[in-house]
């Protein structure tokens, strides 16, 4: 855990995927991807409900993730069909579909996004590694609710500017925090949905006091999501006893043979709300 509050460039696993992720926009170019994005806008492309108020029920919400493979578990899903996981989702009670882009380290493809949007009426998350405006533009033109900013791997100056050129674009943001600087800093930036992270994307290693210790602190106006390490109910309900409004769930979900009714297993927990 980085307890500095000066910024540096995320090193391990984090800084690998940050050095492919800019090898490839260098290689897409970033005016094809503005162009794609200002497209969809003018053609006044239909939107999926706010993915804030879906995270706001009685009970915690999941967002179940549409995830292929991972660094730290490797090959999740042999042949996932990406429309048919959304699908088994939403029937089983999901209030959200999560959607992993990024190709070299986790299976996933823009493609994965459209036939999640296509195949269900719940908001889409975009979780890819964003670092520029125009996959912003392009998240917007595949179909997405939201995206995902990370805010370690952000120099602190360049989070608040990404945040606010996606507001332009009406896409909502998750922040994802590990201390509480970084907390701080999302806040600060106006961030309505802040996702603690229990996995540290340098090192792989997960610690579940790390969501515990963080999502207290965040206040009741802001969206608490738990990442990270929920499988069973019993997780569900340690989330909900720390404050946590919803949990987002990959792994469990990609290796499950019956997605649909492992989700119905995670939903029913009361949220229990935080204070301040």
């Amino acid at each position: 855990m980085q307890a500095s509050r000066e910024w540096s460039p995320p090193g391990g696993t984090l800084g690998e995927i940050l050095d492919e992720t800019r090898r490839r926009l260098a290689t897409i170019g970033k005016v094809g991807a503005g162009k794609v994005g200002a497209g969809a806008v003018s053609a006044g492309a239909p939107r999926r409900p706010a993915l804030s108020e879906a995270l706001r029920g009685p009970q915690v919400a999941v967002i179940a993730e549409v995830k292929r493979r991972s660094p730290s578990k490797g090959l999740l899903n042999d042949g996932l069909n990406a429309g048919l996981q959304a699908s088994a989702f939403q029937a089983g009670g999901a209030c959200a579909i999560s959607v992993l882009t990024e190709p070299t380290y986790f299976g996933g493809s823009s493609d994965d996004l459209r036939a999640v949007r296509a195949a269900t009426s719940l908001p889409v998350l975009r979780k890819d590694f964003h670092l520029e405006e125009g996959q912003l533009h392009q998240a917007l033109s595949e179909g997405a609710s939201a995206v995902l900013l990370i805010a370690r791997a952000l120099p602190p100056e360049r989070l608040p500017a990404l945040m606010e050129a996606a507001r332009a674009l009406d896409l909502e943001v998750v922040v994802e925090v590990r201390t509480e600087w970084e907390l701080e800093r999302a806040l600060d930036a106006g961030a309505g949905i802040v996702g603690v992270n229990s996995r540290d994307l340098e090192t792989l290693d997960v610690d579940e006091r790390v969501p515990a210790r963080l999502i207290p602190l965040i206040p009741s106006g802001v969206v608490a999501v738990w990442e990270s390490g929920v499988r069973d109910a019993a997780d569900m309900r340690r989330a909900a006893d720390h404050g946590a409004d919803a949990v987002l769930v990959g792994s469990a979900l990609s290796r499950s043979k019956d997605p649909a009714a492992h989700l119905r297993t995670l939903t029913g927990v009361s949220r229990l709300g935080r204070h301040g």
